[in-house]
């Protein structure tokens, strides 16, 4: 790069049942190539994860390197958050939804895009009283399968998503949700709702196929009650994005989206977050982040 540029490796070890901290040296190396330092740092817990974040960017680093997962991901964000740090995100995770929406399918993406200068502001969701979000904000069955999956110790990967769905859709219970954004209010008895400022959460299901992460806009998936049946006949379609032309399937996009009516918890990049009611607001360009897309 023209410009000198320092660096934070943050590597979460435990990431992808250890692949993070198998692979940490090689791309340490990888990145040190590209930038002129690299201070490298290994958080062994999601607190210690948060701290060296934070400290990174108080400290001023141009860029932060996630080895990790969403989970990892997630807690940098909260860091980099309108700051002049910029973020990226080495896939070594589960999910890896926000390094896909980064287009950072391995640390080669990363080295071109940092060699290369290529920087982009993107929007991120803000839970009122609560953190960040840069993917993909759930309530209600697709919570309730994240849950399951977090508990389930095998199998790794999206496997492990689709068979959280097939278990859950036994325990499946509709619940009257009101949706109020600025512009429409939906009640229903509904299944689930995604609010999503990227399109995939779960390991890339594309559940809001059509959202656009620099647009200002989230764009809302709400699934209304249906025959267990009917939903079994669109799980597939989940996986292509066609499940938006189903009847049961209304869309939506909006600035700011409050959810209340149920007791359904929400999930966001991921983790777990507040219980429903909660508001969140999209923040335009709240995040710059490395990237050859888009």
């Amino acid at each position: 790069m023209s410009t000198s540029t320092r660096a934070a490796l943050l590597v979460c070890p435990t990431s992808g049942k250890g692949r993070a901290g198998r692979v940490a040296g090689a791309v340490a190396a990888r990145l040190r190539d590209v930038v002129d330092r690299l201070d490298l740092h290994v958080a062994s817990s999601a607190e210690g994860t948060a701290e060296v974040a934070r400290r990174a960017v108080d400290d001023g680093v141009d860029v932060l390197v996630v080895l990790g997962g969403d989970g990892g991901a997630h807690l940098a964000v909260q860091a980099c958050a309108q700051s002049s740090t910029a973020l990226a995100v080495v896939p070594a995770g589960t999910g890896n939804d926000l390094a896909t929406a980064l287009g950072a399918r391995s640390v080669d993406d990363v080295v071109t895009a940092l060699r290369d200068g290529s920087r982009r502001t993107l929007d991120l969701g803000r839970i009122e009283n609560g953190p960040w979000f840069a993917t993909v904000l759930c309530a209600g069955f697709d919570s309730a399968v994240n849950e399951r999956a977090n508990s389930m110790r095998w199998p790794a990967g999206p496997r492990r998503y689709d068979l959280a769905i097939v278990a859950e859709l036994a325990a499946l219970r509709p619940q009257r949700l009101v949706v109020e954004t600025e512009d429409d209010s939906l009640e229903l008895d509904a299944l689930l709702i995604a609010v999503g400022n990227t399109t995939s959460y779960g390991g890339g299901i594309p559940v809001c196929p059509d959202a656009l992460p620099a647009d200002g806009l989230f764009d809302l998936t709400v699934v209304a009650a249906a025959p267990r049946r009917t939903l079994v006949r669109m799980l597939p379609t989940l996986r292509t994005g066609r499940h938006v032309e189903h009847p049961a399937v209304r869309t939506l996009r909006a600035r700011s989206v409050r959810l209340s009516g149920t007791s359904w918890v929400a999930y966001a990049d991921g983790e777990r977050m507040s219980g429903v009611p909660l508001t969140t607001t999209c923040v335009p360009g709240a995040l710059t982040v490395v990237s050859g897309v888009g």
